[in-house]
């Protein structure tokens, strides 16, 4: 016999973020990544999340400063 399922859906009442009545596109620049002879070591390009050095960024955990 199959055991049955409770299946819960979620429907919100309200549209939480509506769009403006004219909204404007958005143009993105997104550079090539430069491959470098400068890479993280096996273990600090895991601990890092990336490979590459000058993708290391740093994350304070709040919008734009240094650590307190």
């Amino acid at each position: 016999m199959a055991e049955e399922m409770n299946v819960q859906v979620c429907i919100p009442a309200a549209d939480p973020m509506p769009l403006p009545a004219d909204p404007v596109p958005a143009m993105a620049y997104v550079p090539f990544q430069q491959w470098s002879d400068s890479l993280h070591a096996a273990e600090r390009a895991l601990d890092a999340g990336t490979l590459f050095p000058v993708l290391d960024k740093p994350f304070y955990g709040r919008r734009g400063g240094e650590p307190r």
